[in-house]
């Protein structure tokens, strides 16, 4: 229990639950995922909601079903009550950050870009900070300032309806559309690229390898994902954890996993064989076809690589850049590599042609 984050969440609830309702046809914002999510990530402690009840009673009721303190937001007209709250809220969460030195994370569930310099003072004051916002809603300055940031709209347990199609026609009888059911709309959000997503991966793995030179665990390449891309989450892409996107990488040779330190940490790492080299006979290929055994200009190779091979990515292997690939490729052997002054280009040409 010592070892579990403590956890402050402060909702702005009139960004949030209106954001929500805007962008999603008058559905009736939900706290329970908010709740589900964070009971994953630690034990939260406190629970504030601020906003102008007045205007929300039946949403109190819920919140009060759920154990969120109300914290009531004097009424006023347009932006001054809107700023009330945003001051209430920015003072209530610096002052426990002050005075709860065990609170290790706090939760701002807003997409208001106000609340950046509150994320910038708590990150300040060695806090983490996970952000919670509507995802049409939210300003593109708040999620990369969060260590983490969850949008509401892909919590599990959020019912998002589907998208109503413009320009509505008149209804038809029942009994045509019983024999001519309306066709499912395709989802709003689309599964994301996996492959691009191997690249990103392969890409950290190769730099936390290169820039610590210890082992790489599951959990540290979570929270490195997370540095680069707060918004990052593995159901994105269709998996149901993390675990899981990493047997499936590691089932495609993209990352190798072995055990590690802790039970359900794996170490990872990338493949000392494998597509590595395989990758590598292509570039020497490739070469090879095109120079007739002479040189080849780095310029424009990548192309005739993903033409023999349309998959091809040296991210997904690792490499920062082609040239780098390049350069491992003249390491191991395969291809020579120089600098050729007069074409003012790099030069390969095959080993052992």
């Amino acid at each position: 229990m010592d070892q579990e984050d403590r956890i402050a969440l402060f909702l702005d609830y009139e960004n949030l639950a209106l954001g929500f309702r805007d962008h999603h046809g008058g559905s009736p914002f939900d706290f329970r995922p908010i709740a589900d999510a964070l009971a994953e990530r630690g034990r939260v402690v406190v629970r504030r909601a601020y906003a102008d009840w007045s205007y929300f009673d039946e949403d109190r009721r819920m919140l009060t079903r759920n154990h969120v303190e109300l914290i009531e937001i004097p009424q006023r007209m347009g932006a001054s009550r809107k700023n009330a709250a945003d001051i209430k809220m920015a003072v209530d969460a610096v002052e426990l950050a002050f005075e709860r030195d065990y609170i290790s994370t706090f939760v701002i569930c807003t997409g208001d870009s106000d609340f950046t310099p509150l994320v910038h003072k708590l990150r300040e004051l060695n806090k983490r900070v996970i952000g919670v916002g509507v995802e049409k809603s939210t300003s593109a300055l708040l999620p990369p300032a969060c260590d983490e940031f969850l949008y509401y709209d892909r919590l599990e347990g959020v019912d998002v309806p589907p998208p109503r199609a413009r320009g509505g026609r008149p209804a038809r009888p029942a009994e045509q559309v019983e024999r001519e059911p309306e066709p499912r709309p395709e989802a709003e959000e689309p599964v994301r690229d996996v492959d691009a997503l191997a690249a990103v991966v392969a890409q950290t793995v190769a730099g936390l390898q290169g820039s610590s030179g210890g082992e790489v665990t599951a959990s540290r390449l979570k929270r490195t994902l997370l540095r680069k891309d707060p918004t990052f989450s593995e159901s994105d892409y269709g998996f149901r954890t993390f675990g899981e996107l990493l047997r499936h990488l590691a089932g495609h040779t993209v990352i190798e996993l072995a055990e590690g330190p802790a039970k359900g940490d794996p170490e990872v790492s990338l493949p000392e064989h494998g597509d590595r080299e395989v990758a590598f006979g292509l570039l020497r290929s490739v070469v090879l076809d095109l120079g007739g055994g002479g040189a080849v200009a780095l310029s424009g190779l990548k192309d005739q690589l993903r033409r023999a091979r349309p998959d091809f990515s040296e991210k997904k292997l690792g490499y920062r850049g082609f040239l780098q690939f390049c350069r491992a490729a003249a390491t191991a052997g395969a291809v020579d590599l120089r600098w050729s002054p007069d074409a003012e280009d790099y030069l390969l040409t095959p080993q052992g042609a």
